[in-house]
């Protein structure tokens, strides 16, 4: 069976199609710049390597439709003919409190999506879109919607519960979501498959590490904790967003700068993070290289992003009451020994023994600790179109 994987973004769209007979990738790409000018299509396939379509792309439909044609396209395309794709799997960012698993889509899944754009205004319609757009080019084929914010609903109340009036809750929904939920989930079965292990025996933080980035405290393969909160905003120092402030910033800050809702917002989500601190970028390789010529901006940015995950870790320790691995993964943490190092330094008082030769990996599964660690410390790159897919082959089944 042949799952294609898609994942919408405001102007982007991400897409995999994987043989699920062995789980091999059979293409890979991404549209960019989609209803602006330059769009494009790159597509990677084993048979045909990488291959680049510059064309106009007014709207999702339209990229879509450009994505099926360069999966059947003669030269270089991964399957001869649509009827090949058995299934679609889509990344939705938010269901609330609606799902805590993944779902067939149908039309009561996507009123519920609906009713959630107000608490994912940049994530939900483009995901929205990207189903409806399906539906409508492929409409014999089923599609599944598999949740970030799923995977929390595990989560104890004392973990999602804000110190807010309860009404607030109640009315509005007003709790801790969590996000990254596939790529935890993901990560927490791959490093029980690593060692061995049954997933439900062991206690496991892991570490979400890139432009967003979060913390997730895994017991017995249910997260029970997560630092991202009722949006994306809280938690960790991010590429361009806060994470966790005071509160009272946001009103003082507003009545100091004369900024409106919609202003503040922007500031926190995509003017502050790494970017505000250093003043250099939100990419943290220039942040490393800057740091590198002395920039001490660039080397607080890093030091503050550490000390924040070094936080959450001590603290996901406690709730689990002990620690059996401790995994890095997405683009920062799969690929930035000097980040990993960082952040396990001092650590030590609860058993995280990290080897600085081993840790020299980039992208690759490995345990990277000290034989003597107490806490195993692991690299595991998340995929989390792989499990998507597995999602939807397990409903369709």
């Amino acid at each position: 069976m042949n799952i294609l994987v898609i994942n919408c973004g405001s102007s982007s769209l991400k897409y995999q199609l994987l043989n699920m007979q062995d789980e091999s990738q059979l293409a890979q790409g991404l549209v960019e710049r989609i209803g602006l000018e330059g769009s494009r299509l790159k597509q990677e396939t084993p048979d045909f390597g990488k291959k680049v379509i510059e064309t106009d792309m007014k709207d999702h439909k339209a990229a879509l439709e450009n994505v099926l044609k360069a999966l059947t396209n003669e030269e270089f395309g991964a399957i001869k003919s649509l009827d090949e794709i058995n299934a679609v799997g889509h990344r939705v960012v938010h269901a609330g409190e609606k799902y805590s698993e993944s779902v067939i889509i149908n039309d009561d899944v996507i009123k519920a999506l609906e009713e959630c754009i107000e608490l994912a205004p940049l994530h939900n319609p483009p995901n929205l879109i990207g189903i409806r757009a399906i539906q409508e080019l492929l409409p014999s084929v089923q599609n599944v919607g598999v949740f970030d914010t799923a995977f929390h609903q595990t989560m104890p109340e004392t973990s999602y519960i804000y110190p807010l009036p309860y009404e607030l809750y109640e009315k509005y929904g007003i709790r801790r979501y969590g996000f990254h939920g596939t790529s935890h989930r993901y990560v927490a079965q791959r490093t029980a498959e690593i060692l061995g292990k049954d997933v439900k025996d062991l206690k496991i933080i892991s570490c979400h590490l890139g432009n967003g980035a979060s913390v997730c405290a895994i017991k017995g393969g249910k997260s029970v904790a997560t630092s991202m909160g009722f949006t994306p905003l809280e938690g960790l120092v991010m590429g361009t967003r806060s994470g966790d402030i005071d509160p009272a910033i946001v009103t003082y800050i507003m009545e100091k700068e004369n900024l409106s809702t919609d202003e503040v917002n922007n500031l926190l989500n995509k003017k502050s993070g790494v970017y505000g601190i250093s003043g250099v970028s939100s990419d943290f390789r220039d942040i490393e290289d800057a740091a590198a010529d002395g920039n001490k901006r660039a080397q607080l940015a890093l030091d503050s992003f550490d000390l924040r995950v070094k936080k959450y870790i001590a603290a996901y320790a406690a709730i689990l009451g002990g620690v059996d691995a401790l995994v890095f993964t997405a683009g920062l943490g799969e690929n930035s020994a000097m980040n990993r190092e960082s952040i396990c330094q001092n650590l030590e008082f609860m058993g995280v023994e990290i080897d600085a030769e081993e840790n020299k990996v980039r992208g690759k599964e490995k345990i990277v600790s000290k034989p003597s660690s107490k806490v195993k410390v692991m690299v595991v790159p998340t995929n989390e179109e792989l499990m998507i897919a597995r999602d939807t082959l397990a409903l369709l089944k």
